[in-house]
């Protein structure tokens, strides 16, 4: 009698599971809408925001120190990179990031948050293994696919022959 009864809840079991597409359909009738328009709005907003401030440091760097813009350009970035660091220490780009969503993924900003993000959650792990090991889990694979990139854009660069020299 109980093999009979175990049977019977397998087939219970098996009359009330769904497979992956209905689940999927069912799971996306109860999603909330996403407000579109309004995130890309915030993103924008906040992105434009920060390249504004730096665009801002730039002129100030020209002003202050009689730079031409690419001289500007590097400590240009190393202040944005500082700001960003600040703010991700003090909770505020983190509850920035929570309203604005991409908007503050803008390239400098939003990696130097990354990488500051992970060096403070694994700064109890000591410094080598913790903040060290896990602060460049994310910043390895960003400069691998960036050092990628750079050669696959080089070699298609010379062989177009845009260089300008012979191979």
């Amino acid at each position: 009698m109980p093999a009979q009864s175990a049977s019977g809840s397998e087939k219970k079991s098996s009359s009330l599971s769904m497979d992956e597409k209905e689940y999927k359909k069912v799971a996306k009738k109860h999603e909330p809408p996403r407000p579109i328009l309004k995130n890309c709005l915030k993103a924008f907003l906040v992105g434009g925001t920060v390249c504004l401030i730096g665009q801002a440091i730039q002129e100030a760097f020209m002003a202050g120190f009689d730079m031409t813009s690419k001289e500007a350009s590097s400590p240009t970035v190393a202040v944005m990179i500082l700001i960003s660091v600040i703010l991700t220490c003090l909770g505020v780009y983190d509850k920035m990031a929570q309203w604005a969503g991409a908007g503050t993924a803008v390239p400098v900003t939003g990696f130097a948050n990354s990488m500051c993000s992970a060096a403070l959650e694994h700064r109890a792990e000591g410094l080598v293994l913790g903040v060290g090991a896990n602060m460049f889990k994310l910043a390895g694979s960003v400069i691998v696919f960036g050092v990628v990139a750079a050669f696959v854009v080089g070699i298609v660069y010379a062989f177009l022959g845009f260089g300008g020299g012979h191979l």
